[in-house]
């Protein structure tokens, strides 16, 4: 039987129960899971986000999870180029991409290479999107803060 190398790829930044379900539904379903940890640039490039958590770190706390075998640092955009590079035969995703257009072509160019794409449940109660929000407005309301008690001295 052939090897089964899973890929599961994120920025994995502000970690959370989210990303370690996705971490550990994956390496149910294959024989090497390779984490991919999207690289500070790319997240600036490709979703106009600064990450809290340097590449280096999130590399560092995904390599330490015990689902995980290998971590690879994603420095291109394109997914089939990281398979290029890393050589997976599925590839892990949320199922909040299932049936939106990145996810149809997605699942268009990995089925021309060979890889499966495999959908799992996304945690929607918990995600990094809204931990940055909430983080957002604490920084906020502190500078707020700062900026009256300096005012009235």
């Amino acid at each position: 039987m052939a090897t089964r190398i899973g890929y599961a790829a994120g920025a994995f930044d502000l970690f959370h129960v989210g990303h370690l379900n996705i971490l550990r539904h994956a390496k149910e379903q294959c024989d090497l899971l390779i984490a991919g940890v999207v690289s500070d640039e790319m997240l600036r490039e490709v979703k106009g986000v600064q990450p809290f958590i340097p590449t280096s770190e999130r590399a560092e706390i995904v390599r330490s999870v015990r689902y995980v075998d290998h971590v690879h640092v994603e420095d291109v955009p394109d997914k089939l180029d990281v398979w290029r590079q890393v050589g997976f035969t599925h590839f892990f995703k949320g199922d909040d991409w299932r049936g939106t257009e990145k996810g149809l072509r997605l699942e268009r160019e990995f089925a021309e290479v060979g890889v499966e794409v495999v959908y799992f449940p996304y945690t929607a109660h918990t995600s990094s999107s809204q931990l940055r929000r909430a983080l957002e407005v604490v920084t906020a309301e502190t500078l707020h803060d700062y900026d009256e008690r300096a005012a009235s001295a």
